[in-house]
C-alpha cells in the first residue's frame, strides 16, 4: 500500500500517492483576511461538533471549499493577475511540465485569481506537496518579473481533496471545465482558453 502523504499548515492535507487529487490554489490577497478568519474560525467549530457527533467531515469539508469557492467567485478581492494572458500561459506550461513526471495530468482552469486542478498521482510520484512547491514558486517568479513587481504572488495554502470514486471524478471534471461558463465568461466550456481536459 502507497504510503499517505500528510502534513498540516491551516487546514490539513493528505496527498497520497496512488490517488486523484483535485487542488485549488488562489493568488495572496485574492480573498478578503476578515471572511477567511471567519470561515477558519467556523470550520474548526464544525470539526469540533463532528468530532463530538461521530459526523463524517467529508460533508464539512465539502461545504468549507464551497463557501471558501464562492468567496473566490466574486473576483472583488484583490488582485487578478491570471487575466493577463502572458502570466496564465505561464501557469499553464508550468502545469503542463510536471503531466508524466510528477502526476497525469486530467483537467484545469485558470481564473482570473485562482486555479483548479485535478490530476492523478502514479503509486510512485514524487510528494506532491514538492511538485506544487516547484510549480507556484517557479510560476510566481516568472509572472513577477512580466508584471514587473516583486513581493508573494501566490497564497501559500492550497486547497486539496482526495478524489474518492470514479462518479465524484466526474463530478469534480464537470466542476473544473463549467466554471468559467458558471461565472459569465463564456457561454461553452471549450471557448475558455485556461481550461483543459484530457477525457
Amino acid at each position: 500500500m502507497a504510503e499517505l502523504i500528510y502534513y498540516e499548515r491551516n487546514l490539513s492535507h493528505r496527498l497520497p500517492p496512488g490517488e486523484a487529487i483535485f487542488l485549488t490554489f488562489r493568488l495572496a490577497g485574492s480573498s478578503p483576511k476578515v471572511a477567511l478568519e471567519k470561515l477558519k474560525a467556523e470550520q474548526e467549530l464544525a470539526n469540533r461538533q463532528a468530532a463530538e457527533t461521530d459526523i463524517h467531515t467529508y460533508a464539512l469539508q465539502k461545504r468549507y471549499f464551497a463557501r471558501f469557492d464562492a468567496i473566490l467567485d466574486e473576483a472583488r478581492f484583490g488582485p487578478q493577475w491570471l487575466r493577463e494572458p502572458t502570466v496564465a500561459a505561464v501557469v499553464q506550461a508550468a502545469i503542463h511540465h510536471y503531466h508524466t513526471r510528477a502526476y497525469e495530468l486530467v483537467c484545469y482552469c485558470l481564473m482570473p485569481n485562482h486555479v483548479h486542478l485535478l490530476v492523478a498521482l502514479p503509486s510512485d510520484a514524487p510528494p506532491l506537496i514538492r511538485t506544487l512547491q516547484h510549480l507556484k514558486g517557479y510560476t510566481a517568479q516568472q509572472a513577477n518579473r512580466i508584471l514587473q513587481r516583486t513581493g508573494q504572488f501566490w497564497q501559500r495554502e492550497t486547497y486539496d481533496h482526495v478524489v474518492r470514486n470514479a462518479g465524484e471524478m466526474q463530478r469534480i471534471v464537470a466542476y473544473v471545465l463549467q466554471y468559467p461558463v458558471k461565472a459569465g465568461l463564456v457561454t461553452e466550456w471549450q471557448q475558455w482558453p485556461y481550461s483543459y481536459w484530457a477525457p
